[in-house]
């Protein structure tokens, strides 16, 4: 599927879009990745029905790097950048997925989205201030890479075997380019970002939603506790209780990606009814 490309106030932002003609959504990906982690939604049936887009963050994929690392590369700087893409791109009202980092923008943005229809996350647990990393997250190794400037090679396979469930086998080799050709600085100043009045107190921002919020979760998480999600009020989640995923980590949509985008088009079609 060809890029195309807009320039917003950062620089150009490259994006994919699906060639469905139904109610947008937006899929926002994760730190070191790009749109093509969303690639099994984009090309499949789903893609058809809906008018997906997926943006490359800026500093991934095919955008350009940030001229001002410290002012873009953290939550509100990207959402600012969502802003911009929402705008230009006519999708106001759509449905906001976030995968990830992805999903820590999408609830940042989420209080400015005011048409949006609906919320989706997964491999993202909303976090406040100061972040309750160890409840939050599972001890895994490699979750010191999301912070880490620079990666090699090997860095950045285990990044990326870390976000499938236990056990996986060949690696897609676009992910562990995309790993390598983020700019280091997004995820240094990631790390940087995370300090008093940094990003938006994200467990009240679930519990302030009017809209509905889906929760995704893969039941072979190596990132994300899923028990987390059990000590949060989030009163508009979706059908009351978060979709577990089986068979898939903190990637379900690309190994699991029949059964994510199944329970994606449920979402829709409810929250547009």
């Amino acid at each position: 599927m060809q890029t195309q490309t807009i320039e917003t106030s950062i620089g150009r932002i490259a994006y994919r879009q699906s060639a469905g003609s139904g109610p947008t959504i937006v899929l926002i990906h994760g730190n070191s990745a790009s749109s093509r982690a969303f690639a099994p939604q984009l090309d499949s049936p789903l893609g058809a029905k809906y008018r997906i887009l997926v943006p490359d963050l800026p500093g991934h994929g095919e955008s350009d790097d940030a001229a001002d690392p410290a002012g873009t590369y953290n939550l509100p700087g990207y959402a600012a950048v969502l802003r911009q893409v929402v705008a230009r791109l006519d999708a106001a009202d759509a449905i906001f997925v976030g995968w990830s980092l992805g999903g820590h923008i999408v609830l940042e943005a989420a209080p400015d989205l005011a048409q949006a229809r609906g919320f989706a996350i997964f491999g993202a647990p909303p976090i406040s201030f100061p972040p309750a990393m160890d409840r939050a997250f599972l001890p895994t190794p490699a979750m010191a890479y999301t912070f880490q400037p620079e990666l090699d090679e090997d860095q950045a396979r285990a990044y990326v075997a870390a976000a499938f469930r236990p056990g996986v086998g060949e690696l897609p080799a676009e992910m562990v380019a995309d790993v390598l050709r983020t700019d280091g600085r997004a995820r240094g100043q990631l790390a940087a970002s995370i300090r008093p009045g940094g990003y938006r107190d994200e467990v009240a921002v679930a519990a302030d939603l009017k809209q509905p919020l889906a929760v995704l979760h893969g039941a072979e998480e190596q990132l994300v506790n899923g028990a987390y999600f059990d000590t949060l009020t989030m009163p508009t989640l979706w059908r009351g209780r978060v979709q577990v995923i089986d068979d898939a980590g903190h990637l379900p949509q690309w190994e699991q990606a029949k059964r994510f985008n199944a329970l994606l088009d449920a979402f829709v079609t409810e929250a547009n009814a």
